[in-house]
């Protein structure tokens, strides 16, 4: 059993608005994203995400029209063309946890 803390660990920026702390777990990996009004995610993204919405409130924008998750939604977005999408904070603040396969 491993314990992250995630508290005493940099940020790392990925984008400007958005910032994340990542734990390679063996072939996954934990990513903690912190997100603010001020990202600004011009391109579609066709990762796919398994998360959990830790605080905060986001819309993510799909071709098809977008979603609203708040703190306690899980996040469940399949990779690929068909379901790219667009994160955007409604919040001041959003943080989400991710389990993702290691690049």
């Amino acid at each position: 059993m491993n314990r992250i803390e995630f508290e005493s660990m940099p940020w790392e920026p990925s984008a400007t608005g958005a910032r994340s702390k990542t734990q390679v777990l063996g072939s996954r990996q934990l990513r903690l994203v912190e997100f603010t009004r001020e990202l600004d995610q011009s391109h579609w993204c066709e990762v796919g995400h398994v998360g959990y919405v830790l605080e905060g409130e986001l819309e993510i924008e799909f071709e098809r029209g977008a979603v609203t998750f708040r703190a306690g939604d899980g996040i469940s977005i399949p990779a690929g063309l068909l379901d790219r999408h667009r994160p955007r904070a409604i919040s001041e603040l959003v943080r989400v946890i991710f389990v993702e396969s290691v690049p």
